[in-house]
């Protein structure tokens, strides 16, 4: 199989096909600038004709046993361990991805998978007690129907099946719309995975296409109840705000500004290595990446030296080689943008440490520091291999510089007491926290999501039940009730 020749279509009602629209994306390899495929986008018609076919067949699928649907779920983990290999060089080649980076997410992808075979067997009702007598109140935990997923380019096979998987599993039927730059890796070979699994047709949908050809039918469409978007706040608001005003529930993963904080009685060499990480796994195209590293001023000088050195380190090259760091950057837009965000910083009187080049997508790491405390930079997301060292006084001084900004997602802080660092967590406005670790984390079955503008709600183990199922009261009389008219 080619996954750019035989996947790089839209999947429609258990079919492959070429889609209705008017201009053609043209996926590119973003290291070496290959065409890997050209894809006519989906038309409107089609996002209505994909979405029918999933309500037409859900509701069977919904009857299903729980059971049937586990078997289906775990037949797709088998496949994807099979073509481990041939997944992990469809990352390299359309995301840009290191290899260390792809078999990371090719290994988080299968645990998200694990749990959606135990979500499947999860929903139960409840039997609450009523006040009336010989009333029984049931409470049932039902699929929502129809999900819309958006996934982003940057972990397209990860951050899909997050949704997909769970979302089948608890019987729902599902619409992807990958993100242009990765149509195959967020699209196709999700959609294939789950053919050769057996699902029923027409359950779950593909369709690759953009809001020039669609404007907002995939959101404002009548069928899906929910959207679960992944992607920059600017388009999340917009998601947002659409699917509330059409009474539609929204899962929105959006951008980051994380802070990873070094306090005074931290390990040096190993908040340095976790800093590393955080800021440069996969060019920092991370929205937990930590973008700003926030350094108590009795190490500023010894933690600086070895940051520098171990960021000298990092070999920026062609992704397909083992011993690369850096790999690409999405697209060229992404690598003007990172350059311009640089100049800004140098224009307002940064300095930078550490300043790399740029040739075509290709952004070597860059470290900046010295930048004005009321500077715009320190409080947006950058998505790429640039990071900002800040220093801080105490922990006064820290918990106010990490919670200026727009954005609460993940954080991490550093120090010798455990406990210290819990009570400095609690204070740092963002959904997740980590002590004596990096900011890049997910796990199957612990809340994921932010605070503030990087997101609202939660997906994994639990969240991911409350996402993808609606609740549902029947009473049963038992004997006659009385009526006060």
């Amino acid at each position: 199989m080619s996954f750019f020749t035989d996947l790089g279509r839209q999947y429609i009602d258990g079919a492959w096909r070429t889609g209705n629209g008017s201009w053609d994306i043209i996926d590119f390899n973003p290291y070496n600038g290959e065409k890997l495929a050209a894809i006519t986008v989906a038309s409107r018609f089609e996002v209505d004709e994909a979405y029918r076919a999933a309500e037409r067949v859900q509701k069977d699928w919904a009857e299903t046993s729980p059971y049937q649907r586990r078997a289906v779920i775990e037949r797709a983990l088998a496949i994807t361990e099979e073509r481990e290999p041939e997944i992990v060089e469809a990352i390299i080649d359309e995301l840009g991805g290191t290899r260390l980076k792809a078999h990371y997410e090719v290994h988080m992808a299968k645990e998200f998978l694990r749990e959606a075979i135990q979500l499947a067997l999860i929903p139960e009702g409840r039997i609450i007690a009523s006040p009336t007598a010989g009333k029984e109140n049931r409470l049932y935990r039902i699929p929502v129907g129809v999900v819309g997923v958006i996934s982003p380019f940057n972990f397209p096979f990860l951050v899909t099946l997050k949704s997909v998987a769970p979302a089948l599993a608890l019987g729902n039927g599902v619409v992807i719309k990958p993100n242009q730059n990765t149509p195959v890796v967020g699209g196709g070979l999700i959609a294939k995975i789950f053919e050769d699994a057996g699902l029923p047709p027409g359950l779950l949908n593909v369709l690759i296409t953009d809001i020039a050809e669609i404007g907002d039918a995939l959101i404002e469409h009548p069928v899906p109840k929910v959207i679960s978007f992944a992607g920059s706040d600017r388009v999340g608001r917009h998601v947002g705000a659409v699917t509330a005003a059409h009474f539609k529930k929204a899962i929105l993963e959006l951008s980051g500004n994380s802070a990873l904080v070094v306090l005074d009685d931290a390990d040096v060499d190993y908040a340095v290595d976790a800093a590393v990480f955080s800021r440069f796994v996969y060019q920092g195209q991370v929205c937990m990446a930590a973008n700003r590293i926030l350094v108590d001023r009795s190490l500023w000088e010894v933690f600086t030296e070895k940051f520098l050195a171990r960021v000298r380190a990092l070999k920026a090259g062609d992704p397909r080689d083992p011993d690369t760091h850096i790999g690409p950057v999405i697209n060229e837009f992404q690598a003007d943008a990172l350059s311009a965000l640089v100049k800004e910083a140098l224009d307002e009187g940064a300095t930078a440490l550490l300043q790399g080049r740029t040739v075509g997508n290709l952004v070597e790491p860059t470290v900046l520091t010295g930048l004005p405390a009321d500077s715009p930079i320190l409080r947006q997301e950058i998505f790429g291999p640039v990071v900002l060292l800040v220093p801080f006084d105490d922990e006064e001084h820290a918990v106010r510089i990490a919670n200026d900004t727009p954005y609460g997602l993940s954080g991490a802080v550093h120090t010798a007491d455990v406990e210290r660092g819990v009570r400095f967590a609690k204070r740092i406005e963002t959904g997740m926290m980590h002590v004596n670790d990096g900011t890049v984390h997910d796990e199957p079955f612990v809340a994921f999501g932010g605070e503030k503008h990087s997101g609202l709600g939660r997906l994994n183990g639990d969240a991911t039940v409350e996402a993808f199922t609606t609740q549902k009261w029947i009473s049963v009389q038992h004997g006659r009730s009385e009526f006060p008219l």
